[in-house]
């Protein structure tokens, strides 16, 4: 008997009752646990192991003294030091406890159960996560050359009447990007009444030519980002999206208004101000990614190209994937690999600090002739 099949005598909804017993993701914690030992490395869900700049660590610490008091429930300075940053009013931004929490906050404002949905197969799973916990029905569009097919993803827009289309850019699994003009002729080739959920948590990593002009007023389109990537804020749970003021209003609706904590407040606009460590976090990926691609071509494997700081390295097949991943865990590594075809032939592992680099490049170089020839 499943739970649909079960006596209704748990006050659950009929939808709550529908949906599986899983979660997006299962945590390096619950990994560790079940092998009763702990990763040296945690290099799979990429976070930033540089963390955040000593300046917002000091504003966080300090945040500490006032823990006492809620945090503003309109964030009005984060949100004015997020405008000052991006050029837009105040009016035009939302905050939350990270993308995955104004995700499903901006989910529920646009979808009925039954609406119709679109995003790529294998994209970010807490999307279509919440879009199950809302009973919206999505459409899952196949990566065309390891990349979002923009196309493709149109048409099902057109096809079904989309209410939503979901799109990462850069791309998290494949790293990969679209220029901001593809992102904005994309935007067109949608169906009137379809808004653009843009994920642009990696965006800081990205090249000039994925950054699309922000145009705040188009209420058709809503931009994320996070202060859990290029800032290293993962644990703090603070990001922020860019829309018309009518959806930040009606997301003040729905959203939880003490949801963001002081601390994460205090060293999201001290990370704002900080650009210049920004910088050296870049120029630090931006140089890991040229050690995994020379170290994939070493073992005669292929680095996708990427702007994110993660590298997604195709090691052949579903099999072998599968078998780097279990070998690395063995070895104390966590890193992920993509679960929908065809990137599940690949891993996918975060750029970390100098000496985490070493150590991975050290450990896979001594494990790879074992796996290779399984």
């Amino acid at each position: 008997m499943n739970d649909q099949d079960s006596p209704r005598d748990d006050g659950f909804t009929r939808l709550v009752r529908s949906l599986p017993s899983t979660a997006p993701f299962v945590g390096p914690e619950a990994l560790e646990r079940a092998s009763g030992r702990a990763f040296a490395l945690r290099l799979g869900a990429n976070e930033s192991n540089f963390g955040p700049s000593p300046r917002a660590r000091a504003a966080m610490r300090a945040a500490v003294e006032r823990i006492e008091w809620y945090a503003d429930p309109e964030a009005w300075d984060t949100r004015s030091a997020i405008a000052a940053h991006t050029g837009v009013g105040i009016q035009h931004i939302g905050i939350g406890a990270g993308i995955d929490d104004l995700l499903g906050q901006v989910v529920r404002l646009y979808l009925e159960p039954g609406s119709q949905v679109v995003a790529s197969l294998g994209s970010y799973p807490t999307f279509g996560f919440h879009v199950a916990g809302f009973g919206g029905r999505i459409e899952r569009i196949p990566y065309r050359n390891d990349r979002n097919d923009l196309d493709a993803l149109a048409i099902a827009a057109q096809r079904t009447q989309a209410s939503l289309v979901y799109l990462a850019n850069p791309d998290n699994p494949s790293g990969s990007w679209s220029t901001g003009a593809e992102i904005a002729a994309f935007l067109d080739a949608l169906p009137p009444q379809c808004v653009l959920l843009l994920d642009e948590a990696y965006l800081e990593f990205a090249p000039a030519e994925a950054q699309m002009p922000v145009d705040a007023a188009n209420p058709r389109l809503v931009r994320f980002r996070t202060f859990s990537k290029a800032y290293g804020m993962a644990g703090a749970r603070i990001g922020y999206l860019l829309a018309a003021p009518a959806t930040v209003r009606a997301l003040d609706k729905v959203r939880l208004h003490f949801g963001v904590n002081t601390i994460a407040h205090a060293g999201a606009q001290v990370a704002l101000a900080d650009q210049s460590y920004l910088a050296e976090v870049v120029a630090e990926v931006a140089r890991g990614r040229e050690e995994y691609a020379a170290l994939a071509h070493d073992l005669g494997l292929v680095a996708l190209p990427s702007a994110t700081n993660f590298v997604t390295i195709d090691v052949g097949s579903v099999e072998r994937a599968r078998a780097t991943v279990a070998a690395l865990a063995a070895a104390g590594v966590f890193i992920r690999m993509p679960g929908a075809p065809p990137l599940d032939r690949c891993i996918r592992v975060t750029i970390g600090a100098a000496s985490d680099r070493r150590a991975f490049t050290r450990i896979l170089r001594e494990l790879w002739p074992q796996i290779a020839n399984q």
